[in-house]
Formats: C-alpha cells, sequence, structure tokens
C-alpha cells in the first residue's frame, strides 16, 4: 500500500468517527450520559437579632461564646475619647540672653517661645452625675481637657482631683442621658478570664481589643508609687491609657494604665488599675479633693534568708522594722525597730512593700492593727494611723 492510499484510508476512517458521533448527539444524547455539575454551600444559621437572648446558637461547643458584642456595645458607649492641651514655654539658648549676641542679632531671637502641646487618652463613665475616671498622665498639666463620647458628643471636662501615687484622675462633664459602665465585682475575677480593652490607641478611634486575666497583684514595677495592677495580654497601645478593661459580661474590672515594652508597641504585657483601688481613690478625691493615706513613720526592709535565720523564722513572708521615727504613730503604739510584722489589719504581709501598701490604705486616724514576732516571741500591736510629712 502506497502513501497516498494510506492517506485515503485515514481519511474515510476519520470521516465515518464524524459521521457516528453526530448521529449519536443528534438521535441518542442519553448514552452519553451528560449530566448538569451541582453546587454545595452551606449556610449559616441566621446571626441573633439585637436584644435577643443568648442561646445555643449563640455559643461554640464548649459553651464559648461565638461573640462579645452584646457585652462589648453598652460598655463601650460608656468610654470616652479624651484630648488635652497645654502650652509649653520652651527657653531659648542661655547665649541668646548674653548683650553682645543681642546686639548683633536684636531682640527679636531673645526670650521663650510659646508652643501647644496635644495629647491624647481614653476614659470611662463611672456616673450618670458626669464623673470619668481616667489616668492621671493622660491629663497632667494639662490647660483643657475635651471629652468626646462615642455618639460623638462633646463636652469640656473639668478636672476633680488627681492622685499621682496611683497615676488616677477623675474629671467631670455637664451632660444629659449619660451612658455609665457597671462595676465588676473583683471577688469573682480569676488569671484566665477574658479581659476585653476598650480604648483609642494611637487616635485611629475607639478600639476594642481581647485577652485573659494574665496575673493579679502585679507590683514593684516601678510605675507607680502604690501598685496593684492587674495583668493581661489584651493589646494596650499609647492612646489606651484610661480606657476600660471589661470582663465577659462587659463590667469594668480596671482602668488601662501602662505597658511594658521595649519598643514602645504591645508586646502582650499591659496593666490596668483594679476597679476596687480606682473607685476607693475616686472616692476619696470626689469627697476631699485629693488621697488621704495613712503613714505611721516606720522605715521598712525586706526579710533576706540571712535576715529570717538571725531572727528564728521560717521564711522571708513578713517585714522587717529597720527604723521607727520618734514620736511618730509607730513609736507610741510601741513598734521597735528589728520587730517582724506578718499582719496588718489581718491581712497577710508578703514583704515590705505589701505593708506600706497596706498601711497607705488605712485612713488617718483609723486603728492599724500589726502582729509579728519580736525577740522570738509573737506580739500584737494597736497604731493610730496617721498622715505623712510634706514631702
Amino acid at each position: 500500500m502506497n502513501i497516498r492510499d494510506t492517506v485515503s484510508f485515514f481519511l474515510q476512517a476519520a470521516t465515518v468517527g464524524i459521521a457516528v458521533a453526530v448521529g449519536i448527539v443528534l438521535f441518542k444524547p442519553e448514552w452519553l450520559n451528560w449530566q448538569s455539575p451541582i453546587v454545595e454551600v452551606h449556610q449559616a444559621p441566621p446571626r441573633l437579632g439585637v436584644g435577643q437572648p443568648a442561646s445555643a446558637t449563640g455559643t461554640l461547643p464548649g459553651g464559648q461564646p461565638i461573640s462579645y458584642a452584646d457585652a462589648i456595645e453598652p460598655a463601650a458607649r460608656a468610654v470616652v475619647n479624651i484630648y488635652t492641651a497645654k502650652v509649653v514655654i520652651r527657653k531659648q539658648h542661655p547665649l541668646l540672653d548674653d548683650p553682645l549676641f543681642g546686639h548683633f542679632f536684636g531682640d527679636q531671637l531673645r526670650g521663650s517661645r510659646k508652643r501647644l502641646q496635644t495629647s491624647l487618652g481614653s476614659g470611662v463613665i463611672v456616673s450618670d452625675q458626669g464623673y470619668i475616671m481616667t489616668s492621671n498622665h493622660v491629663i497632667d498639666g494639662a490647660d483643657e481637657i475635651q471629652v468626646m463620647l462615642q455618639d460623638e458628643r462633646q463636652a469640656r471636662a473639668t478636672l476633680v482631683g488627681a492622685d499621682k501615687d496611683t497615676d488616677l484622675a477623675v474629671l467631670k462633664i455637664e451632660m444629659d442621658d449619660l451612658p455609665v459602665l457597671t462595676l465588676a465585682s473583683m471577688d469573682r475575677l480569676r488569671v484566665g478570664d477574658v479581659a476585653l480593652a476598650i480604648g483609642n490607641p494611637y487616635g485611629v478611634g475607639q478600639t476594642v481589643t481581647m485577652g485573659i486575666i494574665s496575673a493579679t497583684g502585679r507590683n514593684q514595677l516601678g510605675i507607680n508609687r502604690y501598685e496593684d495592677f492587674i495583668q493581661t495580654d489584651a493589646a494596650i497601645n499609647p492612646g489606651n491609657s484610661g480606657g476600660a478593661l471589661v470582663n465577659a459580661r462587659g463590667e469594668l474590672i480596671g482602668i488601662n494604665s501602662a505597658i511594658y515594652s521595649r519598643s514602645g508597641g504591645f508586646q502582650g504585657i499591659g496593666f490596668a488599675i483594679p476597679v476596687a483601688l480606682a473607685v476607693e481613690v475616686m472616692t476619696e478625691i470626689i469627697e476631699h479633693g485629693h488621697v488621704d493615706r495613712g503613714w505611721l513613720g516606720i522605715e521598712a526592709q525586706d526579710l533576706t534568708p540571712q535576715l529570717a535565720d538571725t531572727f528564728g523564722l521560717d521564711d522571708t513572708r513578713g517585714m522587717l522594722i529597720a527604723g521607727v521615727l520618734r514620736n511618730g504613730p509607730a513609736d507610741t503604739a510601741g513598734l521597735q525597730p528589728g520587730d517582724v510584722v506578718v499582719s496588718i489589719n489581718g491581712k497577710t504581709v508578703t514583704d515590705a512593700y505589701s505593708a506600706m501598701f497596706l498601711i497607705g490604705r488605712s485612713s488617718p486616724g483609723s486603728t492599724v492593727l500589726l502582729e509579728g514576732m519580736r525577740n522570738g516571741s509573737a506580739f500584737r500591736a494597736k497604731a493610730i494611723s496617721g498622715r505623712p510629712p510634706l514631702e
């Protein structure tokens, strides 16, 4: 068979195949068994409407909520943005005040220059009377304080008072129909609880971040003089200061205060002032204009293992009285250098800081009960708390 015959054979076979295929398509399409594609989708059930009670559809299998919106919605309304402004006087270089320098360059370069410095932070409305809690460093030195609510209403705030030792301040605005944040019971706070931080980080607008309670009772961080912080890993950044830390029910558990950071930004360690301490400070400021703290006139020292062994103690818990001010409250109560205090007003003393913190929280004029060891024997003493001398 030559090449021409071969090509003719294949062309005839192809022609027959095409004719057969066309015939099947036209007269017997069911032989091909064609089916239209089926698209399967899985649609989520309808979301709960606003105001509807939570149900099984609003939780995961373990009982955890799918959303914290019901807790955040009322709480966020009571968190405000705070804007402050103050006039800063910047002095010129001393050389500019030199008469010879002025002779050549004139008096226009002499003296000081004024500039307006602004900053921002957050605050929490805790009373329908218009009282707002915030951080002292947010408003410290401000000449003007403006507050903006979530509903965009604005008001000028007045400073009721501040406490630098706890970095808390109280503001007041005159406005009707104010939202108020409910205060949580601190007895129910546990490490591992959900924590939601609400504030105005970097001025981007009200923001909510979520984490857990990492620790409680953090102190000796060098942030404030009196420290009893809640630690959380909820993202807290500059601008969050003074804002709210709330639980999963939307109740206030703390006032966001500071972050631990090497870069100045969020690194998973934030601190909030517990609401119980914040309310104590606020009440003192509103009622007296300042915070009255107790004072006994003692010099306190931590117990080292060597000192504990010297005093015949089993551990280093407690405070060693290293010095007593003559005619001070402690001296009048009979306390002596070398006394080891292990309890104040029924609360265990772990170190010198915790002891001074407990004494500071006593009101001047109140009785402070101290228990401890003296020369190997237990002792009890009652001291009348005084006011610390002016620094």
